[in-house]
């Protein structure tokens, strides 16, 4: 039995402000917790105007409040932009005001660009002490030890669950040597999916947290009451990774009828290969493609992301996703 989740990184739609993408946001979160879904997670990203979940341990903290039973988190915090201490803190007073629905999932890019990580007053080698940090950030988290001189306050013994997030092989072997979950990032990454799950799967070493291997897999799933809708909903999300390679950030973009007219060949050759792993079409033909899928990958639970620029599409979209789910 494959779990489902959703991803949101709260996107800022044109004509919309963040205001109105954090109140979507938690609207999706209530939305998908009455469709039965695990857990909704926000991710941190900075310095992007389409991206309204920069502070992402606040937005959780909102989303939460609005929602009884789903598990909220981080999907994920960018562990090299903040001190462990810091985000123990944080995510300590999240499970003490939640207990047992917040999760941490944990990421080592900085999740911007180099100018940014000089406003965030971070250095691009730090990324190199991820496993020490995610160690110490474990250690704050869990209970308090003879003579420990500094505690996260709330964040002892909260035993806040842990994930490696990763787009690589370096996560996969990091999960497998920490006995954590790991999630993939093939939503927009997905070229070494199948290597790194071999990976964790094959290292992995049982822990406090979890005894067997937990593999989360990461897919984009635009659905719709025709393919012909489907594939025009889809056109945001492929604007939306053109415009990532021509170096231009901005708000979520409505969907056009001819994404051909707006693509290169080359273009859409690198943004179809970003979206390798992305599934569109009405309910059945999403549990058609999702169903193999999930059987190549032996994913225990899929993220889903839908960049889906009305908002009333994207809670429909999980609605046709919780019924093709439950076909799976």
């Amino acid at each position: 039995m494959t779990d489902f989740s959703v991803l949101d990184l709260a996107p800022v739609r044109e004509g919309a402000t963040p205001g109105d993408a954090l109140r979507n946001a938690r609207d999706l979160a209530l939305h998908v917790e009455a469709l039965g879904f695990q857990r909704f997670w926000l991710a941190e990203h900075h310095n992007m105007i389409g991206i309204a979940s920069a502070a992402t341990s606040v937005a959780i903290g909102y989303v939460a409040e609005g929602t009884s039973t789903i598990r909220v988190g981080a999907g994920g915090v960018m562990l090299p932009n903040h001190s462990p201490l810091v985000i123990a803190e944080q995510f300590g007073t999240l499970a003490s005001l939640y207990p047992d629905r917040i999760d941490l999932g944990l990421g080592r890019a900085p999740g911007t660009d180099q100018r940014t990580m000089q406003a965030l007053r971070r250095h691009p080698s730090v990324a190199e002490n991820f496993p020490q940090d995610v160690l110490e950030l474990q250690a704050l988290l869990g209970p308090v030890q003879p003579g420990q001189a500094i505690q996260a306050v709330p964040g002892a013994d909260t035993n806040v669950p842990l994930w490696i997030l990763g787009s690589s092989l370096f996560g996969a072997q990091l999960a497998a040597m920490l006995g954590l979950p790991y999630a993939f990032a093939s939503h927009f990454a997905p070229e070494a999916l199948m290597s790194a799950l071999d990976v964790y799967r094959e290292n992995f070493k049982p822990s406090a947290q979890l005894s067997e291997p937990y593999a989360m897999v990461g897919v984009n799933v635009i659905a719709a009451e025709t393919e012909a809708e489907a594939k025009y909903l889809f056109t945001t999300p492929q604007q939306q990774v053109t415009n990532l390679f021509r170096g231009t950030r901005g708000r979520l973009q409505p969907p056009i009828d001819d994404i051909e007219d707006y693509w290169s060949p080359v273009e859409k050759a690198r943004v179809s290969a970003m979206q390798a792993c992305s599934f569109v079409g009405t309910g059945d033909s999403v549990a058609a493609q999702l169903k193999p899928f999930i059987e190549r990958t032996g994913a225990d639970e899929l993220m889903v992301a839908a960049s889906i620029f009305d908002h009333g599409a994207r809670k429909h979209s999980f609605e046709i996703l919780s019924h093709a789910a439950k076909e799976l």
